[in-house]
C-alpha cells in the first residue's frame, strides 16, 4: 500500500529549499565557530588540519548513516498514516531533532567514550589514537550502510559500542605481555548493554499495554484502522501521531545525537589540543573555588595514605595509570593521586584561566584532570577506599570540577551533528518506513498502534537520557510495533522478526570484528 502512494515520494521542492537555507547557515555557523577557535592554535604545519578534516568528515558521515537507521522510525508513523507529507515530517522531524542535540547534557557521550582503554584516550593525537578513532567509526559506517541497504532496522548504538569494545579487545591483544595495557571497561559496558537489552523489551510489553489500555478507554473506531489510501487520518489523530513524532525526535536528537559527540571531541583534542583539550569558556570564579576543593579533597586522600607509604619519588602518573588500568588499590596509589592533584592545582591556580594556560601545557594538564577523575570514579564505584558520606560529597564534586574542564562539547559541534543526522533522514527514509509500516505485522500499522508505539519509545528514550545510558530508538520503536501487532491479534510476519533479530544479534559481533580487523590494520599502517 504504501508503495503505491508514496513510493517514489521525494522530499519534495519546499522540504528541499528550506533544509537547504538551514544546511547553509549550520554550515556556515559551525565553520565559523572552528575557525575562531582554530586561531589559538600555532602550528605551522598542514597534518593536523588535514586529519582534523579526514577525521570529521568520518564522524558526521557516522550520523549522516545513524539518520538513516534511527531518525527514519521518529517519521515512519506519520509518514506510513498520511498524517504528514514526507517533505514536511522529515523537515519537522529534523528540527525537533536538532532542538534535542542543543539541549543534550552530554552525559550518554561521555558515558560512551569511557568505555576505551584509557591510555587511547590520554594519547588520542597519537598515531594508535587515530587508528582508533578510524577504525570504531568506519566499522560502524560499514555495518550501518550495509543493514540499511537490505531495509533491516538496525541499531546504530550496539554498532558503534560493538566497534569500541572491538578497538579494546584489539588493543590488549597487541600489547607486549605484562604491559598492564587495558582493554575494555566491562563494568561500564554491562550496564550500557542492561540498557540496550532491556529497552526493546520494555517497548514491545508497555506498547502493547498501552494499546489494550486505550482500546478498553477510547472506544472510537477511527483510531484503530489502518490507513486508507492516500487519505489522512481524522485532524485529532493527526494531531496526536504528530505529537509521538515530535517527542520520539526530540528524545532521538538528546540521545542519538550524543553517540558521535564524544568522537569528534576525541578528534578536535588529538588534532588541534590547544583549543580544545580545555574548556576555555570556564568562568574565571570556577578556578578560585577549584582551588578550595582540591584542598579538601587531598585532605580526604591523605586521611586514607597508608602508613608509611609514600608518593613516588618522580612522576606520579605511572602509579595512577597503573591503579586505572588494574583497578587493583596498592599502597602507592592514593599517595600519587594526591600528590598527582596538588601538580594540578597548581598548574591551573596559577593562571586567572584555562584559556591562559600555556599552549605547551595544554595536554598535560587535561590528561592529568582525566586520569585523575577516572582514577576517583573507580574508588567510589568499587568502595575502596570506603569514603564517608561527607568524603564522597567531596570527592563528587571534585571529580565534577575536574570533568566540567575537560568533558564538554562545543555548541557548534552539536549544530553539525544535528544537519548530519537530518540530512541522513532526508535521503534514507523509505526502506525503513516500510519495514515499520508494514513488514512486523501480518496488517499494516493501524493509527493507535503508531501512536502507542512512538509514546513508549519517546518515554523511554527521556529516562534513558536522565541517566546517561545510550538505547537504539530503533529497536525501542520496531519492538513497540511488534508489542502492539501482538496485542491487537494482529500477528507477526516471523520473516522479517527473524531477519530483524539476526540483524541485532550479528551487530556486536560483526562490528566488533570489523573495528578490531581495522585496528589492526591501521596501527601498522600509522
Amino acid at each position: 500500500m504504501f508503495d503505491r502512494h508514496y513510493g517514489h515520494a521525494k522530499t519534495g521542492n519546499f522540504g528541499i529549499l528550506v533544509f537547504a537555507v538551514i544546511l547553509i547557515a549550520g554550515i556556515g555557523y559551525a565553520g565559523s565557530q572552528l575557525v575562531g577557535d582554530l586561531a589559538v592554535e600555532r602550528t605551522t604545519s598542514a597534518m593536523p588540519y588535514i586529519l582534523l578534516g579526514i577525521a570529521l568528515l568520518i564522524a558526521l558521515g557516522f550520523e549522516f548513516v545513524n539518520g538513516f537507521h534511527d531518525t527514519a522510525n521518529a517519521v515512519a508513523t506519520v509518514i506510513y498514516t498520511h498524517s504528514l507529507p514526507p517533505n514536511f515530517a522529515v523537515v519537522w522531524s529534523g528540527a525537533f531533532n536538532f532542538l534535542g542535540v542543543l539541549t543534550s547534557s552530554g552525559l550518554v557521550a561521555f558515558g560512551i567514550i569511557s568505555l576505551l582503554p584509557v591510555e587511547l584516550i590520554l594519547q588520542v593525537g597519537s598515531s594508535a589514537g587515530f587508528a582508533m578513532v578510524f577504525a570504531l567509526l568506519i566499522a560502524a559506517i560499514i555495518w550501518n550502510l550495509g543493514t540499511w541497504y537490505f531495509g533491516l532496522p538496525n541499531s546504530s548504538s550496539h554498532t558503534l559500542i560493538g566497534s569500541i569494545i572491538g578497538v579494546g579487545l584489539m588493543n590488549q591483544l597487541m600489547a607486549p605481555a605484562a604491559t598492564g595495557t587495558s582493554g575494555v571497561d566491562w563494568s561500564q559496558a554491562a550496564g550500557i548493554g542492561q540498557a540496550l537489552l532491556f529497552s526493546p523489551l520494555m517497548g514491545f510489553v508497555l506498547s502493547a499495554l498501552l494499546l489494550l489500555l486505550a482500546k478498553l478507554l477510547i472506544r472510537i473506531p477511527a483510531l484503530y484502522k489502518a490507513p486508507e489510501g492516500a487519505t489522512p487520518p481524522p485532524l485529532w489523530i493527526r494531531g496526536l501521531l504528530v505529537l509521538t513524532c515530535t517527542g520520539v525526535s526530540f528524545a532521538h536528537g538528546s540521545n542519538d545525537g550524543q553517540k558521535g559527540m564524544g568522537l569528534i571531541m576525541l578528534i578536535l583534542i588529538g588534532t588541534v589540543p590547544t583549543a580544545y583539550a580545555l574548556n576555555r569558556a570556564v568562568p574565571e570564579q570556577r578556578l578560585e573555588e577549584f582551588a578550595a576543593i582540591s584542598t579538601a579533597v587531598g585532605g580526604v586522600l591523605q586521611h586514607y595514605e597508608t602508613a608509611g607509604a609514600a608518593a613516588p619519588a618522580g612522576d606520579p602518573r605511572p602509579a595512577v595509570s597503573a591503579y586505572v588500568q588494574t583497578r587493583e588499590l596498592v599502597p602507592a596509589t592514593i599517595p600519587a593521586l594526591h600528590k598527582l592533584a596538588d601538580e594540578i592545582a597548581k598548574g591551573v591556580t596559577t593562571y586567572k584561566s584555562l584559556a591562559d594556560i600555556p599552549a605547551g601545557q595544554i595536554g598535560n594538564v587535561r590528561n592529568d584532570m582525566y586520569l585523575s577523575s577516572e582514577a576517583l570514579r573507580f574508588m567510589l564505584k568499587n568502595g575502596a577506599p570506603s569514603f564517608t558520606a561527607e568524603e564522597q560529597s567531596a570527592v563528587k564534586k571534585y571529580r565534577g570540577a575536574l570533568d566540567d574542564a575537560t568533558k564538554f562539547i562545543p555548541t557548534w559541534v552539536k549544530v553539525a551533528v544535528a544537519l548530519a543526522l537530518g540530512l541522513g533522514t532526508m535521503i534514507g527514509w523509505k526502506r525503513i518506513v516500510v519495514t515499520v509500516g508494514e513488514k512486523i505485522g501480518k496488517d499494516h500499522l493501524t493509527y493507535a498502534q503508531g501512536a502507542s508505539a512512538e509514546l513508549v519509545a519517546m518515554m523511554t528514550i527521556a529516562a534513558a537520557d536522565m541517566y546517561g545510558l545510550p538505547v537504539s530508538t530503533t529497536h525501542v520503536l520496531t519492538s513497540g510495533v511488534a508489542g502492539t501487532m501482538a496485542a491487537n491479534g494482529s500477528g507477526l510476519q516471523l520473516g522479517t522478526l527473524r531477519n530483524l533479530v539476526m540483524a541485532w544479534v550479528l551487530t556486536l559481533p560483526a562490528s566488533i570484528a570489523l573495528s578490531g580487523a581495522l585496528f589492526f590494520i591501521f596501527r601498522h599502517t600509522f
